[in-house]
């Protein structure tokens, strides 16, 4: 059985200062400290040649965006108004990959233009980025991104091997390579995803050596040495009490003969790895206040102003094949509780008229009263900005970076 553990604040904040400065709204609060000691985790153990990009989708909160920035080596995006908070946040253009299958006109001429460079998806975007670049009288920057014919068990959500909207399928590629020969097109690298959420080393190890065969089959047909070879990301984190932490060491040592291996070959080319969750899910917590309990048929249920509307994720909505409890923690308001106090079964709920806004389901904790906090943990990633915040019209959650 799950348990409601019990915390004091989050990153030296209480209850009240949490309460004081989200104005009484739910509100995620997410922590630098954790953030950094996440990438200084990556940087020292991973070889030290391995460049690191901040996949934004995981988290576009523009102050985080601007305190990953600057620690890591570039970024991944995936839509106009990602590339330019990047930018805001002073990232500079031949450091943002931008990546995702329908790019609509502006956004193309807009990373054209500035000099981004572009994740080419299909055969039909690699000719309308000729053709924009023709139109601008300038070089498009294209790196081609790869869907490999390999399927990595493992992963949560399988992003190659298949039919898929991502990539050009590996039998397209002479077509590609014809195209990109032009000279209005440069040749910027490959980018190749094969999926993401994976807590197996093993398995992370299987599809990036998969992933650095295909690039060096695929070398004979470069019209120079790339720029930039993305070999995507996949690591996971512990979302569940049940999870297994990924051994990032054994990431680590699969890793090293394959980066010997790019660097040989490709000796001025930045070899990137591509993370989001893993550098921020962590780092951050969603609360929310208890408004009211009550029993029904038996069942105690604890009622708060937060839900699927702020955090989908965290009730299970958000694609989860099965619904399982990340962790969650009560901030007493009122009173010192301690560990040994007697545990009660809850359902604790969120604020909106549907039966599926559940934060946590079967949860063993202590005596819980209306007023005190829920915390709800690994909120850092698909949060706010993977929720229906507008559902049902309640208030937005607030955004805090501490």
């Amino acid at each position: 059985m799950d348990k409601i553990t019990i915390d004091t604040g989050f990153e030296g904040l209480s209850a009240e200062q949490l309460l004081n400065l989200g104005r009484n709204r739910p509100a995620y609060y997410y922590s630098r400290k954790r953030i950094d000691s996440q990438i200084k985790l990556f940087r020292d153990t991973m070889p030290k040649t391995t460049k690191l990009a901040y996949s934004v989708k995981a988290n576009p909160f523009p102050p985080l965006i601007q305190f990953v920035a600057g620690i890591v080596d570039g970024v991944d995006v995936t839509s106009y108004n990602e590339m330019v908070a990047c930018i805001n946040a002073g990232v500079p253009p031949n450091s943002i990959m931008f990546a995702g299958p329908a790019k609509k006109l502006y956004e193309l001429r807009a990373a054209v233009s500035m000099g981004v460079r572009i994740s080419a998806e299909s055969i039909s975007e690699l000719q309308r980025i000729k053709e924009i670049a023709d139109i601008l009288n300038c070089t498009a920057h294209t790196l081609l991104r790869v869907n490999p014919n390999i399927s990595i068990k493992g992963a949560s959500m399988r992003m190659g091997g298949t039919s898929s909207q991502f990539g050009i399928d590996e039998s397209d590629l002479d077509e590609a390579w014809r195209l990109i020969d032009n000279s209005r097109i440069r040749f910027s690298g490959i980018h190749i995803y094969w999926g993401s959420q994976c807590l197996s080393a093993f398995a992370i190890t299987e599809a990036q050596q998969a992933s650095v065969d295909l690039v060096e089959k695929m070398s004979a047909k470069f019209p120079e040495e790339p720029e930039k070879i993305n070999l995507g990301g996949g690591f996971g984190i512990p979302y569940y009490e049940r999870d297994n932490l990924l051994d990032i060491s054994a990431v680590a040592e699969g890793f090293k003969p394959l980066q010997l291996r790019l660097s040989s070959k490709f000796p001025s080319t930045q070899v990137y790895l591509e993370l989001g969750r893993y550098l921020v899910c962590e780092a951050g917590i969603y609360v929310c206040q208890v408004i009211d309990t009550k029993k029904s048929h038996g069942k105690a249920y604890i009622i708060t102003d937060g839900g699927l509307h702020h955090f989908l994720a965290a009730t299970g909505n958000f694609g989860q094949k099965i619904r399982r409890n990340f962790h969650l923690a009560m901030i007493p308001t009122k009173r010192i509780i301690s560990d040994e106090t007697s545990l009660f079964e809850v359902e604790v709920v969120g604020a909106l008229c549907t039966p599926i806004d559940v934060l946590g389901h079967k949860l063993h904790g202590p005596k819980i009263e209306i007023g005190d906090l829920i915390v709800v943990n690994c909120a850092g990633a698909y949060g706010r900005s993977a929720s229906p915040v507008d559902f049902l019209s309640h208030d937005h959650p607030g955004e805090f970076l501490i």
